[in-house]
């Protein structure tokens, strides 16, 4: 459990990083839909 609270907060930070480096406000929020989208389709769908 440890190792995957690391995880997330390893890409937190990343996304933190990005979105201090993308100025446009409209583009950072259209990606984090985007990535919150294709996460909840990665982890949370069963197939």
């Amino acid at each position: 459990m440890c190792r995957i609270i690391g995880f997330a907060l390893f890409w937190i930070a990343v996304g933190m990083l990005l979105m201090m480096l993308i100025s446009n406000v409209i583009a950072g929020v259209i990606l984090v839909l985007l990535l919150l989208i294709v996460s909840y389709n990665l982890f949370c769908i069963k197939k």
